[in-house]
């Protein structure tokens, strides 16, 4: 698939994401976080022609931040920044010495690494007025957080396309949920976009997303259906047919029960009312 039609088949799942979700409004001053990777300069780029195209309707503006890792270099990435046109700062926070002298050895740096550049992404976007911010996760991402939390952590959970933050003064969305990320992997290539490569997450070989997104390709091998049917699952809830005992008093089922008039439920010799537990 060539460039052109590759933008246009990632543009329509960004505009029906957005639109699904309603993403984006009039008006909106949108942090757009660019990483240095193929998922964060392929949202920044069709976000700013979403924007041209809408008149300029929304506001956008790109966000680095040099986490001090050894052989940083962004000098490409200031360029093709200077060259998009598109406003944008790179902040220098030196998270890099904390993750590495907070994680013991052996352990993932991703948990850490992540809340740190969080907190400072929520920073800036407070300093500077900026009510929404753009994250470049794609679908892979999300089907992937979502068989981990199963797995790891007993928990149904992922990431939301839409999310409302935990002090409720941003909105962080993410527009690239519906595109595959092979097809940003292409995009990407055919862009020949400044990448700059991870020397935390990139080092670790063994981290607990690499296996399942292995085991998620090898599925897909036997049934190309599966990663959007995980996909689709996360916007398919049957929480009747679940567990959480917060949305279902269990104990109490019966007392919704509907009988025919006149009818009894059977009960046994014993008092069938009394728990057993």
């Amino acid at each position: 698939m060539n460039a052109e039609k590759l933008e246009r088949k990632l543009l329509n799942y960004m505009g029906k994401a957005i639109a699904d979700y309603n993403m984006i409004q009039r008006g909106d001053r949108i942090l757009v976080c660019l990483s240095g990777g193929k998922d964060s300069y392929t949202l920044l780029t069709l976000l700013n022609k979403l924007r041209l195209r809408s008149r300029q309707r929304f506001e956008i503006f790109s966000y680095t931040l040099d986490q001090g890792q050894p052989g940083w270099n962004d000098g490409a990435m200031r360029a093709w920044l200077q060259a998009s046109g598109i406003p944008h700062v790179i902040e220098t926070r030196d998270t890099y010495s904390v993750v590495i002298d907070k994680v013991p050895e052996g352990k993932t740096y991703c948990s850490l690494c992540s809340r740190l550049r969080r907190g400072n992404i929520y920073r800036f976007a407070t300093e500077h007025g900026f009510n929404k911010i753009a994250l470049g996760h794609h679908r892979d991402d999300l089907i992937q957080s979502l068989l981990m939390s199963i797995l790891y952590s007993g928990e149904i959970r992922s990431m939301p396309p839409k999310l409302l933050t935990d002090t409720k003064r941003h909105i962080v969305i993410r527009p690239l949920a519906y595109c595959q990320e092979r097809d940003i992997q292409a995009y990407a290539q055919t862009r020949d976009f400044p990448l700059i490569p991870c020397n935390l997450c990139g080092s670790q070989e063994n981290m607990t997303r690499r296996k399942i997104k292995r085991l998620i390709h090898d599925l897909a091998g036997d049934n190309p259906k599966i990663p959007s049917n995980i996909l689709n699952a996360l916007g398919n809830l049957q929480v009747s047919q679940l567990m959480d005992r917060s949305l279902w008093n269990f104990r109490e089922l019966e007392s919704l029960m509907e009988h025919d008039a006149g009818m009894v439920p059977a009960q046994h010799p014993e008092d069938s009312s009394q728990a057993l537990w």
